[in-house]
């Protein structure tokens, strides 16, 4: 008797196996604070599809509907987990509509179960991504929750992404395959040469400092061949209309500059960015972040 498989049963436990999250992790991400049971709820329902889960957090003090802000916050962080890990990031102005709930799985693999809002633009680009579905809420809905229609976070999102990570369910059955090109994505200004000036984002700031992170990587900066000490002529934007122009020495730390006084350098995610020295560069100019913010930068 021939004991070995067929191959294409091998093959089939195979692409099972991958399909699902194998680490048993779950990240979440919401709008909601901490000052209510919300974000409890949602782990426990996570809780009772499986106690083996590892749940942990990301952010829960996005602002209030601020979509930018969850998509910048998965970009900032998604890449840091190890392959195989669910995130949920639930901030959904629109629950309740016909907005698609749906689960994005990632090149690197990793999967992220959010509403198609915006949420997913930059993780999207990134990392890039394998396959989106919709979830089928038939299937992957909280028991006797149907008569719930304003927390999908608690009732499809944190059940669907448990159900994941647990390897209740494969990928495969989290429901029908969506087209890529049509997941929703935000406007904003990519990172781009146009002329001797690099143009770019401001997608969030150092919220604890006030420092200004623009989505210009190290990469392209340095294609304009900067050393430490030379200046950099910076305008930022706000709805293409400019409200500061400045320049600013190129500095590998604050220190290399006198209190109060600007800089700029790259921050730890390896991108260009602007500050104070022990000030907070966007309160004193009155700067924000978001796909409406812009920003143009130069040597002098």
């Amino acid at each position: 008797m021939n004991k070995k498989l067929p191959i294409a049963i091998i093959l089939f436990l195979l692409f099972a196996k991958l399909s699902i999250a194998q680490n048993k992790m779950v990240v979440y991400q919401t709008d909601f604070g901490l000052k209510d049971g919300a974000v409890s709820e949602m782990k426990g329902v996570a809780m009772e599809v499986s106690p083996d889960l590892k749940l942990f957090d990301l952010t829960h003090e996005i602002p209030a509907y601020n979509i930018w802000e969850a998509a910048y916050r998965l970009e900032q962080t998604v890449r840091y987990w190890p392959a195989g890990t669910v995130f949920v990031s639930v901030v959904d102005p629109g629950v309740g509509t016909d907005r698609k709930s749906v689960v994005l799985k990632t090149k690197s693999g990793h999967f992220i179960v959010s509403p198609d809002n915006g949420t997913l633009t930059l993780v999207a680009q990134s990392l890039g991504i394998d396959q989106i579905r919709q979830i089928d809420e038939k299937i992957n809905r909280r028991k006797d929750s149907q008569k719930s229609y304003t927390f999908h976070g608690r009732d499809v999102y944190s059940y669907t992404a448990a159900r994941l990570a647990s390897g209740v369910i494969t990928f495969e059955q989290v429901g029908p395959l969506l087209p890529v090109q049509q997941v929703v994505s935000i406007n904003y200004q990519k990172a781009q040469f146009s002329g001797k000036t690099i143009k770019g984002n401001i997608p969030a700031l150092d919220v604890q400092y006030g420092n200004v992170w623009t989505n210009i990587p190290d990469t392209l900066f340095n294609q304009l061949k900067p050393q430490f000490g030379d200046v950099v002529q910076v305008t930022i934007l706000y709805k293409n209309k400019s409200v500061y122009q400045g320049s600013m020495p190129y500095s590998q730390t604050f220190g290399e500059v006198a209190e109060g006084k600007p800089l700029a350098y790259i921050n730890s995610l390896l991108q260009l960015s602007f500050a104070l020295n022990q000030g907070d560069f966007a309160k004193q100019y009155s700067i924000s972040s978001g796909s409406d913010w812009s920003v143009e930068v130069g040597l002098k």
